[in-house]
């Protein structure tokens, strides 16, 4: 599953800079180095350099991975970049620069409670897709029961919650244990991972495809369809811009697979990721 991660990342593409830059800025810029490499830093961190210069996180800080396999990750992203720098595809050094500035200065508690949707004292869906179901076509009722049920089945068995579905806009009533399972096993992640994960689920809009996904239930190719479920029912049978539906499903299936290996990259040893980036 992570070998074919690594190929599909590298295959669709590679988001800040060394610097602040402007909105204009953010989107492409002239490419204005030649060579990317990787130096060990202080306690065990990885540095970027591009040149000679080191890179650094748009707040400024240096730029430093916790391992080889995101480093490597990253100079890639750098590394094929051609006469101009599109940042809006460096996901992999945007999670990264995320999870170093923190421009929300939030917390574990706080990333953990974003992710899951859930405001003080509200129960509301941790899910658009999966648990809410359409009354109506028929025949996309079926489609959701059989395409999202085996999902929402495994899940349910995997952790030991109950989850449900419902045709409310809200969702169904997600149990209190439920959400303590789910909220204790975010909270068994770092803070680096949790900032992947928290980017899966809201690529996917779904914390039922993204634990799927991320335990090796599914593949990115299926969760990416599974969260377009109704978007691609309704394409079906209204049609659709076909090249603009591409980008939208590339590009989804790029920033899902980038979020995927970041988790995998910033949980595991470095021993296993060396392996991984070789195989």
């Amino acid at each position: 599953m992570l070998r074919n991660l690594v190929r599909f990342h590298n295959c669709l593409g590679h988001a800040f800079s060394l610097s602040p830059l402007s909105a204009q800025e953010l989107a492409e810029r002239k490419k204005f180095y030649e060579d990317v490499s990787i130096s060990h830093g202080e306690g065990g961190m990885f540095e970027i350099n591009l040149d000679r210069r080191k890179l650094k996180t748009p707040g400024g800080k240096l730029f430093t991975a916790p391992n080889e396999a995101l480093a490597i990750a990253v100079a890639n992203e750098w590394d094929t970049q051609k006469d101009m720098l599109k940042f809006y595809s460096m996901h992999m050094n945007t999670l990264c620069n995320t999870a170093l500035d923190n421009p929300t200065f939030r917390s574990k508690d706080q990333m953990i409670t974003a992710a899951l949707k859930v405001p003080p004292s509200v129960m509301i869906s941790i899910d658009r897709s999966c648990v809410y179901r359409v009354e109506e076509p028929p025949s996309l009722v079926e489609l959701q029961n059989n395409e999202w049920d085996p999902v929402l089945n495994w899940i349910e068995d995997r952790y030991n919650v109950v989850i449900g579905s419902s045709t409310s806009i809200l969702g169904p009533e997600i149990p209190q244990a439920t959400m303590d399972t789910f909220r204790q096993h975010l909270g068994s992640y770092n803070f680096w991972s949790l900032t992947g994960l928290e980017y899966v689920i809201t690529q996917l809009k779904s914390v039922v495809l993204a634990f799927a996904l991320i335990d090796k239930h599914i593949t990115v190719e299926q969760a990416v369809l599974l969260s377009r479920l109704e978007e691609e029912f309704q394409i079906g049978h209204w049609g659709n811009v076909e090249w603009a539906h591409d980008v939208d499903l590339y590009e989804l299936r790029s920033r899902t697979a980038a979020g995927a290996l970041f988790v995998h990259f910033s949980s595991e040893s470095s021993a296993v990721k060396r392996k991984l980036m070789q195989d």
